[in-house]
């Protein structure tokens, strides 16, 4: 980094404890600066193509002390789309190339692990008639593709799923992963019980008894090897999801669980998606990029979704609340821009800071900003970037385009 040349002339403060090694549980990183996981959209068919690989490589090339696969389900079932990574035997040699890709750039690797529930849009499912959730009935995504309910899982279905995660983490383990990303968070099944959207629970403690069950089994199978990592939806952006109150208390059942930290986020993918970004999303951009049942849901969001305009850190109003409440290790995500909020995220007592289209933007962002390169992203937040996970070409960013190095494909 010391060889870079600074942007303008300009030297700019940073943070040194941005940049400073840290310990995450058992796990060493090389700075606080984390790729959060985002759709990569470049799972073919399930498989772990060149393309993902290459894309996490240049995520760690660019300076991350850490970056996150995204969307790693538990089982076939546990995918939302065909296109996504299941981690299973089959999976385990590509795996391993993408974690030993990014080791050799000097990063961690992290695998976010999850499972779909009623957020489901597989043609069809393998081991029963219908999805998985906290509650049975009427399932209003899977009307979208003519599968109108889901079911409530049994105490035999919860003890099968919480398998299905530690297996899944043991072959992380195996692949290479250094941390796993328990996702509790966007609707997907752990957030389907945590929120009263889904969770007829009255008490966010009763709501968070499964999540918490799936937490405690994988720190045993894996956490004395693996950081483990649970992200979460501290505001849904409905008004019937979890209070701030709720929210609180649900990280302090994560907290005495003895997960290593908490990945603060936002939104619910067919509610409120809007509130993960901040701001609005391309809908005409989404609806054309979309292959056959997707172009419903983009357009439906049209209708839905407010205006809003992007302001930089605009998830610290809810993620001060649980930085206050608890003391786990917190992961900041939301709207870091430039070296002044990395600045302001740390001196808020947060522990890291995960970052998402920012470096889709500019992959090489870390190094800049250490360097003293340039004041603030070039990343206008414009959410392009999201609607091109639809994409063939999957997640990139529509400003820089950078196209795909030559000798990678989708095999």
């Amino acid at each position: 980094m010391a060889g870079l040349r600074p942007h303008d002339g300009r030297q700019l403060a940073v943070s040194a404890a941005a940049y400073a090694p840290w310990r995450l549980g058992p796990l060493s990183l090389r700075n606080r600066l984390i790729k959060s996981a985002t759709n990569e959209g470049m799972a073919d068919g399930a498989r772990v193509t060149d393309r993902l690989i290459e894309f996490h490589r240049r995520m760690a090339a660019g300076g991350v002390g850490m970056t996150t696969l995204a969307y790693c389900a538990v089982s076939r079932d546990g995918r939302t789309f065909e296109d996504q990574v299941c981690l299973d035997a089959q999976t385990l040699p590509r795996l391993r190339a993408l974690t030993d890709a990014v080791h050799a750039e000097g990063a961690a690797a992290c695998a976010q692990i999850t499972h779909g529930g009623a957020f489901c849009f597989l043609p069809q499912l393998e081991e029963r008639r219908y999805p998985l959730s906290a509650r049975g009935g009427l399932n209003p995504p899977g009307m979208m593709i003519g599968r109108w309910f889901k079911r409530a899982a049994t105490a035999a279905d919860l003890e099968h799923l919480t398998t299905q995660f530690v297996n899944a983490a043991r072959l992380a383990r195996e692949a290479g992963f250094d941390a796993l990303e328990i996702h509790m968070g966007h609707g997907y099944l752990l957030s389907q019980f945590l929120s009263p959207l889904y969770n007829q629970e009255p008490d966010a403690r009763a709501r968070a008894r499964f999540p918490r069950q799936v937490l405690e089994a994988v720190l045993d199978a894996v956490g004395n090897d693996l950081a483990v990592l649970c992200k979460l939806s501290v505001v849904e952006g409905h008004r019937r999801g979890n209070s701030i109150e709720d929210m609180i208390q649900i990280c302090r059942e994560l907290e005495q669980a003895g997960a290593h930290q908490l990945v603060l986020s936002a939104g619910m993918n067919v509610e409120a998606p809007w509130t993960i970004f901040g701001n609005r999303l391309p809908v005409a951009s989404m609806t054309a990029a979309a292959k056959g049942l997707f172009r419903p849901i983009a357009a439906l969001m049209a209708l839905r979704q407010p205006r809003k305009p992007f302001q930089p850190l605009y998830l610290m109003p809810w993620s001060s609340r649980i930085r206050a409440a608890v003391d786990i290790p917190l992961a900041y995500l939301g709207g870091v821009t430039s070296p002044d909020d990395v600045t302001q995220v740390l001196a808020a007592g947060f522990d890291s800071i995960a970052l998402g289209r920012v470096l889709i933007h500019d992959p090489d962002l870390p190094r800049h900003w250490a360097a003293g390169e340039q004041a603030a992203s070039g990343c206008t937040a414009c959410n392009l970037c999201v609607a091109s996970m639809y994409s063939a070409r999957g997640t990139h960013c529509a400003l820089t385009d950078q196209p795909v190095p030559a000798g990678f494909s989708h095999a």
